[in-house]
């Protein structure tokens, strides 16, 4: 059934699985993806949406790397949204709602007609391991599959416990069983595991609620997308809708607190900090006497609904009484109780930037098993892993993101560095270049580094020259056209800026605070160099942010030349820290277990303290 050797299995069809099965077969490796059901590939556990803040920068670096996850997005999406455009450019995130049921199908089919890629619908139970190297993988019915690497991205189905009120039963999502064997056989290899949980709401009939008494939530009024590639933004879009709780709603839930198992003592692992239950915010934020609770259409035409700001554990019984008190829930009927779900992770300090573990060769985690929480973290993983198990197959060099060029770079050097004891999750103040690591460049930044390997295609690369090429025209049109005082000074009066008594470079003008492209487009110049020239609004965006944050975009560029010097530093392969008196005891024991390639990954190191590193920098000099 099996006779030929795979180059990579991928273990799981989530977010992670998926794109790393895309990102191996496309750059040529005979790829098997394993899964225990075949219909959930790229399934929406938890809310019906993509991108968010970080998260969205996320799904454009997936997409620019030549990732499935945003032309995904895009083609079930039933709503946009650009999120904090009323500050700078480095916190725009896109974000889209959409159609759970056409997501998973769009997953499925875009798989399908990727060559190279083969499925199969099993438990896988283990590791076939021979001299501290994987060579395969063994299913729940005996099967061996041979491969060169595995990729395990097994998301919350390892020993999954799922937690309602007092009931708790195995499982790795609802209606599906946990997956068991694999923590078990790696613990036994020497790894550290740990737990995690995580929860999800209600969801609900859609046809119970009143949405009159709702604040409704549209998308924007000119819908962008994800993907840079030729999808189509929507042409129409489904609302969304807020509503709260309230002291009542508290109160009620209150009462089933002592069937909790958040509170009673069952659930003993941490859950998602910036991602809390309903009870968790009740019990952290007792002042409050409402929570913002936001209702998500699930699809097109379904009348499932998600209940955004509500997840719980609570018994059901105490989940309907209080959802039944919040406004526009007074008739509500349940599809299904929220619940909350422990499961099995591996502290990432164990792997190396490629995502490959330290202990067995050719096997990379990805996902959730490495402590991370939310779709896009989980998917920019599975690309990286996926990408990273080909090139070494193929001796090639590996693929490792650096801190100044995406957020990709950023999650993995944290979660190496520093490792996670909660859910990690993307945020824009993670990352220290995030003027630089922009939704609307990602192309630009990543794009040339997925071409250079065989991932992006001509095509896309193609796409990217053409809007640097046109962006840098349209930057340097305003760093060498002058205005005149009669064209400029009506603009700068309608800003309440300062008028200007002879003629000046357009670019100096456009700098100023609150002169928009818009106000540049009203000058007669302007409007027919862009006319002339056919720019779109991505090139009117990507010259607008290029002349306004300039001093910001220099001085990160500066800063992040000092952290490659730095990077430029490398450290011997198991290095003997004990012998340096001169660190602390803490640097010692933490190098020692993360064993860092370079200096700059030493000193982002917790713990680790600048005299540590001058220490290591005059004994590596020397």
């Amino acid at each position: 059934m099996f006779g030929e050797e795979y180059d990579v299995i991928v273990v799981g069809g989530g977010h992670a699985g998926a794109e790393a099965a895309a990102a191996a077969a496309n750059l040529g490796s005979k790829t098997l993806l394993v899964t225990m059901n075949l219909q959930n590939i790229g399934q929406m556990s938890c809310n019906p949406a993509m991108g968010g803040i970080a998260k969205g920068q996320i799904v454009r670096e997936i997409d620019a790397l030549g990732g499935y996850s945003g032309i995904v997005s895009d083609k079930s999406a039933i709503q946009f949204k650009m999120l904090n455009k009323s500050k700078g450019p480095a916190m725009w995130s896109p974000r889209t709602q959409n159609d759970r049921m056409r997501f998973a199908e769009e997953w499925r089919l875009m798989l399908e007609r990727t060559e190279n890629v083969d499925f199969y619908q099993e438990m896988v139970s283990g590791l076939l391991i021979e001299n501290n190297k994987v060579v395969g993988v063994k299913t729940s019915l005996g099967i061996n599959i041979k491969s060169k690497s595995v990729v395990l991205t097994n998301g919350t189905f390892l020993n999954g416990l799922i937690h309602i009120g007092e009931k708790q039963f195995g499982g790795g999502r609802a209606g599906e069983r946990a997956a068991t064997g694999i923590t078990e056989q790696l613990v036994e290899l020497g790894f550290e595991s740990g737990r995690m949980k995580t929860g999800t709401p209600p969801r609900v009939d859609g046809r119970s609620l009143d949405y009159s008494k709702m604040i409704v939530q549209p998308g924007d009024v000119i819908p962008e997308k994800f993907s840079y590639t030729k999808t189509k933004p929507l042409a129409h879009q489904r609302d969304c809708y807020m509503t709260h709780t309230s002291a009542m709603v508290h109160d009620l839930l209150r009462e089933g607190f002592d069937r909790s198992p958040m509170f009673n003592g069952r659930i003993k692992s941490l859950g998602p900090r910036y991602c809390p239950s309903i009870e968790d915010k009740i019990n952290r934020f007792a002042d409050k006497d409402s929570h913002q609770m936001f209702i998500e259409p699930e699809g097109w035409e379904t009348v499932e609904v998600y209940v955004n700001g509500f997840s719980t554990s609570l018994p059901e019984d105490v989940q309907f009484k209080a959802l039944r008190s919040v406004v526009g829930f007074e008739n509500v009927k349940f599809f299904r109780p929220g619940y909350a779900i422990e499961y099995d992770y591996f502290p990432p300090t164990q792997l190396k930037h490629t995502l490959e573990t330290k202990l067995v060769e050719n096997l990379y985690f990805a996902g959730q098993i490495n402590g991370t929480t939310g779709y896009e973290e989980a998917a920019s993983q599975g690309l990286m892993a996926g990408i990273n198990a080909h090139l070494k197959l193929q001796e090639k060099d590996a693929l490792i993101l650096k801190r100044d060029e995406a957020y990709i770079g950023v999650l993995i050097d944290d979660l190496i560095t520093k490792g996670t004891e909660e859910p990690y999750r993307m945020f824009t103040s993670r990352a220290e270049y995030r003027t630089l690591l922009r939704q609307d460049n990602a192309d630009l930044r990543l794009t040339p580094l997925s071409h250079s390997i065989g991932l992006a295609t001509d095509t896309r690369m193609k796409r990217m020259e053409e809007k640097l090429e046109q962006s840098e025209a349209l930057v340097n049109f305003f760093r060498e056209t002058s205005v005149l005082p009669k064209d400029i000074n009506p603009i700068f009066e309608s800003v309440d800026s300062s008028l200007v008594k002879q003629s000046d470079k357009m670019y100096k003008a456009f700098s100023r605070p609150n002169v928009t492209m818009n106000h540049m487009l009203q000058l007669e110049d302007v409007s027919t160099f862009v006319k002339d020239n056919n720019f779109d609004s991505e090139i009117l965006e990507q010259a607008e942010v290029q002349i306004k944050y300039s001093g910001y975009i220099a001085k990160e560029k500066v800063n992040a030349d000092k952290l490659h010097r730095l990077e430029a530093v490398k450290i011997p392969a198991n290095f003997d820290y004990s012998k340096l008196k001169s660190l602390s005891f803490e640097a010692r024991e933490k190098m020692t277990k993360i064993q860092p390639v370079t200096i700059s990954q030493a000193s982002r190191i917790s713990g680790v303290t600048p005299s540590d590193i001058s220490v290591l920098l005059v004994y590596l000099g020397r």
